[in-house]
């Protein structure tokens, strides 16, 4: 998750009401990167490749054929996860309006607005796991926020969010 404050001179054009005070992009983590990824592809393949000289060495040699096919199929799973991975969430509060846009695979995104004045927010937390949901909701619609992030990242974001909707109720900043 990243939070950041906009450059006050790409909002030249707006009122001084109007410039965004709080600014967030939340990404979700992925613990393996590319580097990971090529080392584990390259291990997984060498010991399916042993392998499968081994089956074909005593005579079972379509199984070789299937350990090429773990290979393929463990990297589409990977491609997959990393496609997904390009998912994320910006939410940007100033004191008149909340812009959420949702940003998935296949650059699909979908914008929401709220009036900061008529919008809530519910932090739903377990005990033992911290927050495990954050919704804003306005006018009969809700949107869920972070659902991808972990237990102390969505934490961390929902006293922001909470932070930020207090500041643009108050009218401050």
């Amino acid at each position: 998750m990243r939070q950041n404050n906009p450059k006050p001179d790409n909002f030249d054009n707006l009122g001084e009401g109007e410039k965004p005070f709080f600014s967030a992009v939340l990404t979700p983590y992925r613990s393996l990167g590319p580097n990971g990824f090529m080392i584990l592809m390259v291990c997984f393949g060498a010991v399916s490749f042993a392998a499968g000289l081994l089956f074909w060495r005593i005579g079972a040699w379509p199984v070789f054929g299937f350990f090429g096919l773990d290979i393929g199929l463990l990297w589409f799973a990977f491609h997959m996860n990393y496609r997904s991975a390009k998912t994320f969430e910006e939410v940007v509060v100033s004191r008149s309006e909340i812009v959420l846009r949702k940003v998935g695979p296949g650059k699909r995104h979908r914008e929401f607005r709220f009036n900061p004045a008529w919008v809530r927010l519910t932090v739903d937390r377990i005990e033992d796991e911290g927050v495990v949901k954050i919704t804003l909701t306005s006018r009969g619609e809700a949107v869920d926020l972070g659902n991808f992030l972990n237990p102390d990242d969505r934490t961390s974001f929902a006293g922001a969010i909470a932070n930020a909707l207090s500041v643009a109720k108050s009218g401050g900043i």
